[in-house]
């Protein structure tokens, strides 16, 4: 009876994860399909900014969302916070020293702006960032620098759309140019580098879990599917080396972050 007991408690404690698993994927579902919805517009109208911040704004609550979901409220806004905190800090000091991206600055467009650097990027460094840790933890369960690394090789394969995409816009301009679409060399290296601590401070804040947030990782492949028929198809001029270049890395990255997912059913077919 006392095992009986036990069992029964262990469910009813098991009843509030649950319902905030669920709390979690229904908001983060709908602030994803919203955020959809504004990319879309904003792509058939890509000489306009005024879904940019709207855009970024839903990424980064569908994403605390589903973070929220699985590790709580808590840890999901540390964790964001993080993630913003890094990148904002990054981008303070890029634009007065060059370090570590370049010699860049930000146009008037973006608003507000915080030390000239707009709030809105800070956010997007901590909504992609959550989503890249999440496919980076699907990858690499057990964790570690190898986590990081391959987090961060996400995260800046997402910068392959987001430069060119930004430089379209007119957001910022780089004092020299670059082979990647006007984009330097060095600015990759830069990402490579920061999102290398951005991955580091989120696994701190959901203490390295080895468990992948679904959520985050359908985040991560809408963002590289929308983007990569934008490029190939939507905006004018399309630009099909981005496309390419872009779908190919986020692609990747996506693809292996599933793995766990269509290998056995894979497999149970090959079986069959």
């Amino acid at each position: 009876m006392g095992q009986v007991r036990d069992g029964r408690a262990g469910q009813r404690r098991g009843t509030p994860a649950r319902r905030r698993v669920g709390a979690g994927v229904v908001a983060g579902s709908g602030f994803l399909a919203a955020m959809v919805v504004a990319q879309v517009a904003s792509g058939l109208r890509p000489e306009s900014v005024r879904l940019t911040a709207v855009v970024v704004v839903l990424l980064a609550a569908s994403t605390v969302a589903f973070l929220a979901g699985r590790y709580g409220i808590g840890r999901a806004i540390g964790a964001f916070g993080a993630a913003v905190l890094v990148g904002y800090t990054a981008e303070w000091v890029g634009v007065r020293t060059g370090v570590p991206f370049g010699d860049y600055s930000y146009t008037s467009l973006l608003w507000p702006q915080l030390g000239g650097v707009p709030v809105i990027v800070a956010l997007a460094w901590g909504g992609m960032g959550l989503a890249a840790h999440s496919v980076a933890t699907a990858i690499v369960p057990q964790g570690g620098p190898v986590r990081w690394a391959v987090g961060a090789v996400a995260l800046t394969a997402w910068d392959l759309f987001l430069d060119p995409q930004m430089l379209r816009l007119g957001l910022w301009t780089w004092a020299d140019g670059g082979p990647y679409r006007d984009v330097p060399v060095g600015n990759f290296a830069g990402w490579l580098g920061v999102s290398l601590l951005v991955m580091a401070v989120v696994d701190t804040m959901v203490r390295r879990s080895a468990v992948a947030s679904r959520g985050l990782v359908v985040v991560y492949t809408v963002m590289a599917v929308m983007e990569t028929i934008a490029f190939a198809a939507v905006f004018e001029p399309p630009d099909r080396v981005v496309a390419a270049a872009g779908g190919l890395s986020m692609g990747a990255c996506a693809l292996l972050a599933w793995r766990p997912v269509w290998k056995p059913v894979w497999r149970h077919r090959w079986q069959r």
